[in-house]
């Protein structure tokens, strides 16, 4: 981006802080963030012991859900299917899933396994188990389980094809509000035309490949499966498919408009109106002195430019059309189109996504105008458009990262949070090109073209004796030669390479914006990766949601040992003891001790489960509160709580359900007051 010059250094310093004072009062008072949908209630409940068996098993969701004919198995103790398969909405609520049980279902341990797809795109699964009549040992396969994590490779070409389509739309977009904007006799250069094509060629493939791509990356399915129809059917009756669909539909019309571009801007101002060129007569009117035709010469030049200014003023009407509808397919399918405020995220994130094309598509188009010896006053209207877009950039951004965040715990406490501090450190990187951009601009608008070369064609002219004029250059070929005929060779050579470089349009002014303008377009690649990121990362969490983190095994809360000591290896039959350090933080003498919980016998299926306090001085503790729970991180299975009995003072007892053999994270939650809590994890290998 290049600084309008006229602003002053005060001006940007303050709207800084402007913006950065609403910042602080947006996260300051954000409340709870929107977030992929998650698992809030199921029916039969988690560990729960029935007396006879259910018709149906039911889950609900914090928000709608997409379902698939298999989104819902649910497996006997042997790990055979016992559902009917097809589940559908509870009731018509989008936020629900259930499906019907088969008869005569026997006594055991039951495991159901889900996957949905929630209302922002974005793949949720899990599972969970409950008995009827009487827990019992259960031997389900984990290919039988589903996963919300996609194939590997699978979702490397999905993120690869999400970030190609964002710099497509930016190049599209971008590079064709440039030639409307700034510069209209760019659309007769055939790099600029090839730019365009570009840009249109790479948003219809990465369209396509992901369209193709969704169904084994919601599914957890191989790359084999891109090419399954049935599949791409499915897709299409998502919402993302829906607005893939209306994408590819949009690109049609696109093709059109950029052939109209072509063809209206990319000729003479006469032909565009229909009308043959005028040739001049003469040696001109200030040498003939004939008035009269100089008036009809510029009266015929206003008519037949009228036309062309009709036509940038249709095709820039029809331009942001496309473009804000073009952003809507992105925008209606992502984050801003669930949680809070959708009425407004919407617009804003369309804007957002219009302003940023507007920025990096017209960087690529400057430096193809750079190349092509564009003058500093398209350079200057580039530079005012891209300081609006940034503007913009900038209040929407502020708006979706406190919708996104919700605190400012989750800036560091969050995949989101650190993505969007890359992201962040990536735009402040290209306002420091900028910066330079300005300078150059200034140096370019202020000193004539032509005299950049002149000292070279003196210096040829003047057989090298002028040289010594040059500063450096002089200095350079003194120290290069004593010679006077090889210093006058050095300067014909030199002078060959600046007029060969200006008939390009590379004068070392135009050279050195064009180096500071591709430093912003390769910082720019990386802005694009980190939106790819945060598109498909879930939304921060708020701080005090790191309890539910802990028992996920993806991070400790304050106080806790962390996940990532060795697990014990446990053998099946055996009993199994593990101590857990804790400290509450607090002043009460129950705050600081260990907890350690047995496991018999340690196996797959029902296991007996002792948990016990004990202080510093090895005597048993009474706190208000404790939980234990385990989770299966890999299969995303759990938490699995585990309801306990107390048997004492310190001392607690009751069942875990473990269904499958894998690294187990055992948590446990320990209040030691109303205000002092910690969480300790470990890891626990199961098999």
């Amino acid at each position: 981006m290049l600084i309008a010059p006229g602003l002053r250094g005060r001006r940007t310093a303050g709207l800084i802080g402007v913006l950065g004072a609403v910042l602080a009062l947006l996260l300051g008072g954000a409340g709870p963030a929107a977030a992929h949908a998650t698992l809030q209630s199921t029916d039969p409940g988690q560990n729960a012991v029935l007396p006879t068996a259910p018709q149906s098993v039911t889950l609900t969701f914090s928000e709608a859900v997409s379902l698939s004919s298999d989104s819902v198995r649910v497996l006997d103790p042997s790990g055979k299917a016992v559902d009917a398969g097809n589940p559908a909405h509870a009731d018509g609520k989008g936020n629900t899933a259930r499906v019907g049980l088969g008869a005569g279902l026997a006594n055991g341990t039951y495991t159901v396994a889900w996957r949905a797809v929630s209302d922002d795109s974005h793949p949720i699964g899990g599972a969970f188990t409950f008995s009827i009549g009487a827990p019992s040992a259960t031997t389900v396969s984990t290919t039988a389980l589903q996963s919300a994590e996609a194939d590997g490779v699978v979702a490397a070409l999905y993120g690869t094809g999400r970030a190609v389509a964002y710099g497509a739309f930016a190049l599209l977009a971008g590079a064709a509000a440039f030639v409307l904007l700034c510069w209209p006799a760019g659309a007769a250069r055939r790099p600029v035309q090839r730019l365009l094509m570009s840009g249109w060629v790479a948003l219809l493939v990465s369209t396509v490949a992901v369209l193709m791509l969704r169904g084994p990356y919601e599914r957890g399915s191989g790359i084999g499966k891109a090419f399954d129809l049935s599949l791409v059917r499915a897709t299409l009756d998502e919402r993302i498919g829906t607005a893939l669909a209306a994408r590819l539909l949009l690109l049609a019309a696109s093709g059109v408009f950029l052939s109209l571009l072509v063809g209206q801007l990319g000729q003479p101002a006469g032909r565009a109106a229909g009308q043959p060129a005028r040739q001049a007569v003469g040696s001109g009117p200030a040498q003939d002195g004939d008035a009269e035709e100089a008036e009809l010469r510029e009266l015929e030049r206003r008519a037949a430019e009228r036309p062309q200014r009709d036509a940038r003023l249709g095709l820039g009407v029809a331009g942001l059309v496309l473009a804000v509808a073009l952003s809507a397919t992105w925008a209606g399918a992502d984050h801003a189109s669930v949680g809070i405020q959708v009425w407004l995220a919407l617009p804003l994130g369309m804007l957002h996504l219009v302003a940023m094309a507007l920025w990096l598509g017209g960087l690529a188009a400057l430096l193809v105008g750079l190349r092509e010896g564009i003058g500093a006053d398209v350079a200057d209207r580039f530079s005012k458009i891209a300081f609006g877009a940034v503007l913009v950039l900038a209040g929407t951004g502020v708006y979706q990262s406190w919708r996104g965040l919700g605190s400012w715990g989750a800036l560091t406490g969050t995949d989101y949070g650190r993505l969007l501090l890359v992201k962040t450190g990536c735009v402040i990187a290209m306002l420091g090109a900028a910066w330079m951009s300005r300078g150059w601009l200034a140096r370019l608008r202020a000193t004539p073209e032509a005299a950049e070369v002149v000292p070279a064609a003196v210096a040829v002219a003047a057989g090298g004796c002028a040289t010594a004029d040059h500063g450096t250059d002089g200095a350079e070929d003194g120290a290069e030669s004593d010679d006077p005929v090889r210093r006058a060779q050095l300067a014909r050579q030199r002078a060959a390479r600046a007029n060969a470089d200006r008939a390009r349009g590379l004068t070392p002014t135009r050279a050195g914006l064009r180096r500071s303008v591709l430093v912003e377009a390769a910082v720019a690649v990386a802005v694009l990766v980190a939106t790819t990121l945060l598109t498909n990362a879930p939304p921060g969490r708020v701080a005090g949601e790191v309890k539910a983190g802990a028992a996920n095994g993806t991070a400790p809360a304050a106080g806790g040992t962390g996940g990532g000591a060795s697990a014990p290896q446990t053998v099946p039959g055996r009993t199994v003891e593990l101590a857990l350090p804790y400290d509450t933080k607090g002043r009460t003498p129950n705050a600081k001790g260990t907890a350690t919980v047995t496991l018999n016998p340690a196996g797959t299926g029902s296991n007996e489960v002792h948990l016990k306090l004990d202080g510093t001085d090895g005597q048993p503790v009474e706190v208000p509160e404790v939980e234990l729970a385990f989770t299966l991180p890999d299969r995303d299975l759990g938490p699995l709580a585990v309801p306990l009995t107390a048997e004492g003072t310190g001392r607690w007892t009751g069942t875990a359900q473990l269904p499958l053999a894998g690294n187990w994270v055992v948590s446990v939650v320990i209040r030691s007051s109303d205000i002092d809590q910690t969480t300790e994890i470990k890891q626990l290998k199961i098999g």
